[in-house]
């Protein structure tokens, strides 16, 4: 299975609840702390949502 790392670049204060919560449920607690999660439909979706905040790699 693919693997992904999801680091938080960007600030999720300002913005929506709903958004603060899909970064929560990515497991992500800090700015600039990878979190590596393996890619399925629902990450990637989660990862959409909420680009504008993330840096994502791919393995």
């Amino acid at each position: 299975m693919a693997k992904v790392v999801i680091t938080q670049v960007r600030s999720a204060i300002d913005q929506p609840k709903r958004q603060k919560l899909t970064i929560e449920a990515l497991g992500i607690k800090k700015l600039n702390v990878p979190v590596e999660k393996d890619l399925s439909p629902n990450i990637e979706g989660m990862i959409r949502a909420v680009s504008h905040l993330l840096k994502v790699e791919y393995k």
